[in-house]
């Protein structure tokens, strides 16, 4: 069983003397628009794959055992707020959440917790990045430079909300959630996140996203997601310090 949260209350007691250390996985995303092709839980839909993927590979680990907790859906959303279906929480929402969560495992004894987040949004990365710290649990951080030279061309260029790198992922893990002929339309556009965020741009549209998207959708495929979730899980290996 990979699901904390499928476990009975003696199950759980459980975990806290057996021979193999509990390590629990948090997810966190957003729901968002993802283009007119990808769906709004795209980047919770990545980070509950990847969790669910490493405690697969520790399924017969002889000393550890992970299990993946429900995930957290919501997120600090507001550069998507022009596009219908984007459900936004503040930075104190978030942080109370993550905090309580993992203060709540934490007192039980559960005390390694990672949290696997793929929203990328400067001010809800903040935000975790402090309520990790405060909660004093680890955070796998995909926009530390060490980890995204880690990660495709796409996603190093700052180009690539619902485009190849995040597309490729849901291809790899849902398929049937992305409208291929849509995707298949698009055409690549290139947007600097980064430097639009640094000179103040704080929505979509004001950096040409005019369809909640920027990279190349078109140039998806599940292969190379399934390249990517390969890296992902690595990363959130070498966190548990298991590889």
């Amino acid at each position: 069983m990979l699901s904390f949260a499928e476990l009975t209350s003696p199950q759980v007691a459980g975990l806290l003397t057996a021979t193999r250390r509990p390590v629990l996985l948090l997810p966190v995303g957003a729901i968002e628009p993802h283009g007119p092709h990808a769906p709004l839980s795209t980047d919770q839909m990545i980070s509950i794959d990847v969790c669910e993927r490493v405690a697969k590979r520790l399924a017969d680990h002889p000393s550890v055992r992970a299990l993946v907790l429900p995930p957290l859906p919501y997120g600090v959303t507001r550069y998507a707020s022009a596009f219908p279906g984007a459900v936004h929480v503040s930075e104190e929402t978030l942080h109370a959440l993550v905090t309580d969560v993992c203060g709540s495992l934490t007192s039980q004894g559960f005390t390694e917790i990672v949290v696997v987040n793929n929203h990328f949004e400067p001010e809800h990365v903040t935000t975790l990045r402090r309520a990790t710290k405060d909660a004093g649990v680890r955070y796998l951080d995909l926009v530390r430079r060490q980890n995204a030279a880690r990660l495709t061309a796409e996603f190093q260029s700052g180009s690539c909300h619902a485009g190849q790198y995040e597309t490729s992922l849901v291809l790899a893990s849902r398929p049937d959630l992305v409208d291929q002929e849509q995707m298949a339309a698009l055409d690549p556009l290139r947007v600097d996140m980064p430097s639009a965020m640094a000179n103040g741009q704080a929505d979509f549209v004001a950096m040409g996203m005019d369809q909640a998207y920027c990279g190349s959708p078109a140039a998806a495929t599940a292969e190379e997601g399934e390249r990517t979730y390969a890296v992902l899980v690595d990363m959130v290996l070498e966190l548990i310090g298991e590889v």
